[in-house]
């Protein structure tokens, strides 16, 4: 029978309503005004709604059986729950590694690095015997770049029994996460989330990457100290929170080394389509070089529409890794160079180089060796925190914390040491694209 909700429920109301089919389905849903309900509805919690029953003696009869069925559809769930945890395939010697990121949409190169990168890690150290007893599993759910895609990504995660977070791939999906991973108290190592403030408000949190100042700080100090040069333009997204911290610590630390900067130009991603306007403030700014803190996508267009009318160096960070498969003509990101702690080419990572092009045919960029590194700093964190099936406990995170502050990581993307803030300290490299190819920039 038809029930009919009469005015409308205040702002948060939730009904439980049952529908006839042919099973029971049990649905959490919002009603409003006039829509119309299978059954029967408790009303759980907002103001009071009036409810004009078709049939109410029949309403009267039915009220204990349909309290029964409620009952039995919750009892239902809860079974249905708990054996759906026993899918996970996760047992007492497994410990479960969660990454959220972009597998689909502009920002898919990035997520699809970081998750080669940890996935190759994983397979190299259970295959050598895991870490103290353990293996690694990896589950990596697809945020399509999204904040609450993250958020649900994230809670997902959880469900399935997630032991270490390797957080998310970009920083506002890294913010957005990041109170829940206070709330669930578990470690939070995001391998490329740059934003400095997404993970100070969790002291569980770490990074592999450098923050956005430090990368703003360090690019302006690679430009003066190799003197390549004097006066600069800024091309950078005003909406985007890498961007913009990347360009408020480049121009502080360009007052510093008396760089000038000619103009300041910007976007917003509802406008990242023609660049026309801001190449040509650019060009006639008399600037030598052009700073563009941005990825890859964007700088693929911003690159193809300056062709011809920018004839200087472009400098950016590690967003433009990945450049080179979203430009459609190499030739256009010809000289192109950024800060980066990883090259291709360096020969300490030769052997994760030729592992990953072996598995992925691909070469990898930063952000694989971020996701690479992630891994093994937590296989790191779990050695010197001793922790093994027999003693894992409640305060198996802490201590994974605690560990996370005394561990030496020598990885590819360089030898990582962490303070109690999460961020990494090691050094920095600069690359230059040549020949389609990016390579370690020498002076």
């Amino acid at each position: 029978q038809l029930c009919h909700i009469q005015g409308r429920c205040c702002q948060g109301s939730v009904f439980f309503c049952l529908k006839p089919a042919a099973f029971w389905e049990f649905q959490k849903t919002r009603v409003d005004a006039a829509e119309a309900a299978f059954l029967f509805c408790v009303f759980a919690g907002g103001a009071p709604a009036e409810i004009n029953f078709i049939e109410k003696k029949r309403l009267r009869n039915m009220k204990k059986f349909a309290k029964a069925a409620c009952l039995l559809t919750v009892a239902a769930m809860v079974l249905t729950c708990f054996s759906a945890c026993g899918k996970s395939g996760k047992d007492d010697k497994t410990l479960l590694l969660g990454g959220i990121g972009p597998l689909t949409g502009d920002y898919a190169n990035y997520g699809k690095s970081v998750q080669n990168g940890a996935e190759l890690a994983v397979k190299e150290i259970n295959e050598a015997g895991g870490v103290n007893g353990f293996t690694f599993k990896l589950e990596f759910q697809d945020s399509q770049g999204v904040a609450d895609s993250a958020v649900n990504a994230y809670g997902k995660l959880m469900d399935m029994g997630m032991d270490v977070s390797l957080g998310t791939v970009l920083s506002g999906e890294m913010a957005s996460v990041a109170q829940a991973g206070v709330d669930d108290g578990i470690l939070m190592l995001t391998p490329s989330a740059s934003s400095k403030s997404c993970i100070e408000s969790n002291m569980n949190a770490f990074r592999i990457c450098f923050n956005d100042p430090q990368q703003g700080t360090a690019s302006a100090d690679f430009i003066a100290e190799n003197e390549l040069a004097k006066k600069v333009a800024i091309f950078y997204a005003g909406d985007n929170d890498y961007s913009v911290g990347l360009y408020e610590t480049f121009v502080a630390e360009c007052a510093v080394k008396g760089i000038e900067i000619t103009t300041t130009q910007s976007f917003t991603d509802a406008a990242k389509t023609d660049f026309s306007a801001q190449i040509n403030a650019i060009a006639s700014s008399g600037a030598e070089m052009v700073f563009i803190p941005i990825y890859a996508a964007e700088a693929a267009t911003f690159l193809t529409q300056a062709n011809g009318k920018l004839n200087i160096p472009f400098f950016g960070c590690d967003g433009l890794d990945g450049l080179l498969t979203k430009i459609s003509d190499p030739a256009l990101a010809e000289g192109v160079m950024l800060l980066t702690p990883f090259a291709a080419d360096d020969p300490d990572a030769k052997s994760f180089v030729d592992a990953y092009k072996a598995a992925y045919n691909a070469t990898p960029d930063q952000f694989a060796a971020d996701g690479y590194d992630a891994v093994y700093a937590v296989k790191a964190a779990v050695e010197k925190a001793g922790i093994t099936p027999d003693n894992k406990d409640d305060t198996f995170s802490d201590n994974l914390v605690s560990a996370m502050t005394q561990i030496t990581v020598k990885g590819v993307t360089g030898t990582m040491t962490w303070k109690a803030d999460g961020e990494t300290n090691k050094a920095a490299k600069a690359m230059v694209i040549k020949d389609g190819v990016a390579v370690l920039y020498t002076k």
